[in-house]
């Protein structure tokens, strides 16, 4: 057994000692160095990398806003033109009703506002007439019934 011991202890050391076994060692241990060089790289590129797609995720943000904003006062611009052309419709079709009738009522003889002001006029010329007559000859009144 201590042959063993002592051949395994030798093929070890020979191992050890090996010059090509220290490149072995030496590649691995700068492998692994790389390894966490890369972690930390990643975690360090990760955090920049988050912050920058939030970023990036505000300054889109606020362009569909202002986008969806523009939009909006396009689509009330438009409402308002909408109803502003609507109005004039149907003011004209108004006038076009009220000008249709007044047609109708004028041959069936129906006199107009204007025509009831004028009479209205004339009426009150002739009671002003009348009532001027009776104060300048009370007198020629009280002889006609008294001869």
């Amino acid at each position: 057994m201590s042959r063993r011991l002592t051949m395994a202890s030798t093929a070890l050391k020979s191992i050890i000692e090996n010059p090509m076994a220290n490149n072995i060692r030496e590649s691995a241990n700068r492998i692994w160095l790389a390894g966490l060089g890369a972690f930390a790289r990643t975690q360090e590129e990760s955090e920049k990398l988050f912050q920058s797609l939030v970023t990036e995720g505000e300054k889109v943000e606020q362009q569909a806003r202002q986008n969806a904003e523009a939009r909006i006062e396009e689509a009330r611009g438009k409402v308002v033109e909408f109803r502003g052309k609507a109005n004039q419709q149907f003011d004209r079709l108004e006038e076009l009703f009220q000008e249709r009738v007044a047609r109708v009522l004028n041959r069936l003889g129906v006199p107009t506002q204007d025509d009831i002001q004028e009479l209205t006029k004339r009426v009150e010329a002739l009671n002003e007439s009348i009532l001027a007559l009776k104060v300048e000859s009370p007198a020629s009144t009280l002889n006609r019934h008294h001869p």
